[in-house]
């Protein structure tokens, strides 16, 4: 069976297991990236955060971005998880590896990574702070949802 590299997960996420799923002999470098829940925002003090993915779409477009990373930069191999569910303050949200022979192309692969998965992956955000909660929307927080959580039925439509 293959690994899994590209995945969606309510457990918290082991960093060192998507370290191994791109180790490799001929890689030279293994950056990573490690999306943590930050206690403020916008000068609100957060208590935690709630992560909902439509989880088969959401996978699949962590995949799509690891092929544009593939063609983008052929030597480099990618793993991706992100994490849904109740998250507490300093819990990891997301976690990218990304190995290659040389360090530049896995630094430049990673960074391109996050960003993707902030444009197309359908993941959205809610805050919980002292004084309420809002959902945020999207990851680029472009798409807000004022009557609350998203319509994941109109996301399996897209």
């Amino acid at each position: 069976m293959a690994e899994e590299l590209f995945t969606v997960t309510e457990a918290p996420i082991p960093v060192e297991d998507l370290v191994k799923k791109v180790e490799r002999p001929e890689a030279g470098a293994i950056t990573t990236f490690i999306g943590t829940v930050r206690e403020w925002t916008k000068g609100k003090r957060t208590e935690y955060l709630e992560y909902q993915a439509y989880v088969p779409m959401a996978v699949k477009k962590l995949a799509e971005i690891g092929d544009e990373i593939a063609e983008k930069w052929p030597d480099v191999k990618t793993a991706i998880t992100h994490r849904i569910g109740r998250l507490e303050i300093s819990d990891i949200a997301v976690v990218i590896a990304v190995s290659s022979p040389h360090r530049k192309a896995a630094y430049e692969a990673n960074e391109y990574a996050i960003e993707r998965i902030k444009q197309i992956v359908p993941i959205w955000k809610k805050e919980h702070w002292e004084d309420g909660e809002t959902w945020i929307g999207d990851q680029l927080e472009t798409t807000s949802y004022p009557k609350g959580k998203p319509n994941i039925e109109e996301e399996r439509k897209r």
